[in-house]
């Protein structure tokens, strides 16, 4: 157990408070404030459970990053640090190869609710998200709105206009924005308001959503809608060992709250990206078209890099190519989703 793990259970240790008498009590960690989207879908979900288990489970949030850490969080779940937890298996130092990298796979699936959908045909075809997922059980699958391009002071209105600029991009997008010219870096996304202020990134990939919620409206003056794809990932999940140790009816309530914690996550992903779009508006953010000959290019680049990511799993005896084949054939030309015939 790492030094952050031990002290974060002596924190932990010495802060409980013994739950009544017939209460379950579930800790919840998250790195956002209370105020931002994914916290108010978090308290949905939290209202729900504590309703529809008659208040025999209640949840004790601790948010703004007290106790989890964005690349070690599925460790530290595993560990006990908290009972639930947000985890971005994108920013995992090991151990979710497939995950991080299937995020690459969801060309078409333009909503929460399809990415999400998407997610589960291909957990179907592919054994390895069990097996990345072992200890953990998954709370809530997360998709979210379509990023496009935001950057400070230089407007992209084609590719080409990407080239030298330096952005923060998640993994999947990588390869593909240095085939383009740009210099792409990795980093969590709450580092990237400061780094867009300092000029240490030129922008950034991301959705409207931003603009408000991270207060990119102050520090970017142009967005791009380029529709870049996004992929689902699960992304609240407790502990195996703490749920094994909760009733079957404690179980159930949980299960029962998989559907709506997703809802809420879709929703209020949707409701702050129109709010984003309003703040950047105001803010006087200049937004842009992207041609639909570039858009068909970026696509193109991006499934051709989505086939190759796949491929390179199988040097960690991977079968990438089950879980990219799954998305494929899921993701139908009107965008809807279809699994196994369903």
């Amino acid at each position: 157990m790492t030094r952050r793990v031990l002290l974060a259970c002596l924190l932990l240790a010495g802060c409980a408070r013994p739950a009544p008498e017939g209460v379950t009590e579930l800790v919840y960690a998250s790195p956002y404030s209370p105020t931002h989207p994914f916290s108010r879908a978090d308290k949905t979900w939290m209202a729900f459970v504590e309703q529809r288990s008659g208040g025999r489970i209640k949840v004790r949030p601790i948010w703004s990053g007290s106790l989890l850490s964005s690349d070690q969080s599925m460790e530290e779940l595993r560990h006990g640090i908290a009972d639930v937890g947000l985890v971005t298996p994108i920013y995992a130092r090991g151990g979710a190869h497939l995950i991080r990298v299937q995020s690459g796979f969801y060309s078409g699936a333009k909503t929460p609710q399809s990415q999400v959908a998407l997610y589960r045909c291909m957990t179907r075809a592919s054994p390895e998200y069990a097996k990345e997922l072992a200890g953990l059980e998954v709370l809530a699958v997360q998709g979210g709105i379509l990023p496009g391009i935001v950057t400070r002071n230089r407007p992209v209105r084609t590719l080409a206009d990407l080239k030298g600029l330096r952005l923060r991009a998640p993994s999947e997008l990588i390869s593909v924005l240095r085939e383009l010219g740009a210099d792409p870096v990795n980093m969590p996304m709450g580092e990237v308001y400061s780094a867009l202020a300092k000029g240490v990134l030129d922008g950034v990939i991301a959705p409207p959503d931003t603009f408000g919620s991270l207060h990119f409206a102050e520090v970017a003056h142009y967005f791009t809608a380029l529709e870049v794809p996004r992929g689902a990932y699960p992304a609240r999940v407790m502990s195996s060992r703490r749920w094994k140790s909760l009733s079957p009816e404690a179980q159930k309530v949980l299960l029962d709250g998989v559907p709506v914690w997703e809802a809420a996550l879709a929703h209020e992903n949707e409701q702050a990206g129109k709010l984003g779009l309003e703040t950047a508006r105001k803010a006087k953010v200049t937004v842009l078209p992207m041609p639909r000959a570039e858009q068909a290019r970026f696509d193109a680049l991006y499934l051709r890099d989505a086939e190759r990511n796949a491929r390179s799993l199988s040097a960690y005896g991977i079968d990438g190519m089950a879980a990219f084949h799954a998305a494929r054939r899921g993701v139908k030309a009107d965008g809807s989703i279809e699994c196994g015939g369903a």
